[in-house]
């Protein structure tokens, strides 16, 4: 039998409060990935990252759900990088992880860690299926922001961004799973991410995130998501601001408040590559344990 200590570490927090849970497991190179899946079952989260060694990078990282493996997971990035800089694993102010889409840079300010992530790509929905995101959400036409479209936006992961009107149409979404699900599958979306306007002094949005596709019902924190969701801002609400500040979390139940930070990089007004950032603390430890 196999016992694999996993670190619970909070992602993305909120002045030390709230954030995404993680799971961080080091040392796993011996680690098969059914047994990686496994691990990820058993902790539970919506996301465990499996650190190992790279010959390309600093380390490679391997991210699974409760049922399956995903190229990025951005609150996992994180709480695994900030976990390694304070274990002295890390020292300089830069690192790097290799995953199974390619490699990606790690950067620190402070105690705030940073995560690369592509350009973005910009995806519309058919027709029938923004009816039925809509529907998945029970919403209306008059619920959309004014002259904003939902949209699917890459910048590692496809997540689609769904423009709302208030917070409290926000707060009062009554998901249906099912449906978001099916038109998740037909994408490959790792979620829907809704969106809208808040009066909290500096901050572009507040959001949620529904990912049953693959197994999170909804989460606290998504910095794969924020990444779009600040490339969509930046492209069809003109913010022009080189960082973006985004939380999620507040309308859970129970609330986890989280704060993403998401920097852009632009070349003559078009994104070349983007960076999300946050803190993170180590909430216990957990054994699971492999037959």
């Amino acid at each position: 039998m196999k016992t694999i200590k996993v670190q619970i570490v909070q992602a993305f927090a909120d002045a030390n409060n709230g954030g995404n849970p993680a799971g961080v497991v080091l040392e796993a190179d011996q680690l098969t990935s059914n047994e990686k899946l496994e691990v990820a079952r058993q902790v539970g989260l919506s996301e465990t990252a499996f650190v190992s060694s790279s010959q390309v990078a600093d380390f490679r990282l391997d991210f699974f759900t409760p049922n399956k493996q995903i190229p990025h997971c951005g609150h996992a990035t994180i709480a695994t990088f900030s976990h390694l800089r304070r274990l002295n694993k890390i020292t300089g102010p830069s690192s790097s992880k290799e995953t199974i889409d390619g490699n990606r840079n790690i950067y620190f300010e402070g105690e705030v860690a940073y995560m690369e992530q592509s350009k973005p790509i910009y995806i519309p929905l058919g027709t029938q299926d923004r009816i039925n995101t809509l529907a998945a959400l029970h919403l209306q036409e008059s619920d959309l922001l004014s002259g904003l479209e939902p949209i699917i936006v890459n910048t590692g992961n496809n997540f689609l961004i769904i423009p709302l009107r208030d917070e409290s149409l926000l707060q009062h979404l009554d998901p249906d799973m099912k449906l978001i699900e099916e038109v998740s599958a037909k994408y490959n979306l790792i979620a829907f991410y809704p969106y809208s306007p808040t009066l909290e002094a500096g901050v572009a949005a507040t959001t949620r995130m529904f990912g049953p596709y693959y197994g999170i019902p909804e989460e606290a924190a998504t910095g794969m998501a924020a990444g779009p969701l600040a490339c969509y801002l930046d492209k069809y609400k003109s913010i022009n601001e080189d960082e973006i500040i985004i939380t999620q979390g507040r309308f859970m139940s129970p609330p986890s408040p989280s704060r993403i930070k998401v920097r852009l990089e632009k070349k003559e007004g078009v994104i070349q590559k983007l960076y999300a950032g946050g803190t993170a603390y180590v909430a216990r430890e957990v054994a699971i344990h492999l037959s």
